[in-house]
């Protein structure tokens, strides 16, 4: 059963008298088998979040820890992170001209598994995921996120789930430039997933999304703290109130 701990987390934008501290402390827990949602006002410190577990070389760690099954996940690389089980969808991911969504789902695949798939095995599982999201089977021969629509990145996203299978997935507004079909379709997989032994980090700004997936627990976050946490009520709270109390809140610690 898979643990994401993270305890005291702080991290930082910039080099040396430049630097900004984007995250002040930050403890949270994901367990397998829990969907937990991260919501705040746009500059809170929740996209900083995920790139720092990630391993993005822009944030910098100053103290705290991330552990994966009690293994340190701050001392491995960003490929090592992956293969140990965590993903990281991207709210804005980068196009890769030339290479096939089909291949490079494969060398991805091959990478966490640490072996390749059989070419056949390989192809029927792909197709029964992408017949679940609703995707064309022609999209697994174009260009990695080369002009594709916000749909269908994001429906590429959940796809890489679908066959990665990571321990816990961390979804970076997965939500952005979604229309109400492209949604649900998206919101479906997420549930598929998250309804076996792994763990979901799902970051919004909006509401919409939960309407779809149901989170066990609901955090806000302002200037880089966690200042409430509750269960899917928080979220109607937040529907209908706003953040302006919360960002006080952040703003007084």
């Amino acid at each position: 059963m898979a643990t994401l701990e993270i305890r005291d987390l702080h991290v930082s934008v910039g080099d040396g008298a430049d630097a900004t501290e984007i995250l002040r402390g930050v403890d949270l827990t994901v367990q397998a088998g829990e969907t937990h949602a991260i919501m705040g006002p746009n500059g809170s410190g929740k996209s900083t979040l995920a790139y720092a577990i990630a391993g993005h070389p822009k944030y910098e760690v100053t103290s705290g820890s991330v552990t994966l099954d009690g293994e340190d996940v701050l001392a491995m690389s960003v490929d090592e992170r992956a293969r140990a089980g965590l993903f990281l969808a991207m709210q804005y991911p980068v196009e890769v001209p030339g290479v096939s969504v089909s291949n490079f789902l494969r060398s991805a695949v091959t990478a966490v598994r640490g072996e390749a798939p059989k070419l056949r095995e390989f192809s029927k599982e792909m197709k029964q995921a992408m017949d679940a999201l609703a995707i064309d089977p022609a999209f697994a021969q174009r260009s990695l996120n080369e002009g594709f629509s916000g749909g269908e990145k994001k429906r590429h996203e959940i796809l890489q789930l679908e066959m990665l299978r990571p321990k816990v997935a961390i979804l970076d507004e997965t939500d952005s430039g979604l229309d109400v079909d492209a949604l649900k379709v998206v919101s479906e997989g997420i549930t598929r997933f998250a309804s076996g032994d792994t763990g979901v980090l799902l970051i919004t700004h909006y509401t919409r999304i939960l309407r779809y997936v149901k989170p066990d627990f609901v955090h806000v976050f302002s200037a880089g703290r966690l200042v409430a946490e509750g269960g899917p009520e928080l979220a109607d709270e937040l529907e209908e109130e706003g953040y302006e109390k919360y960002t006080k809140a952040g703003a007084s610690l």
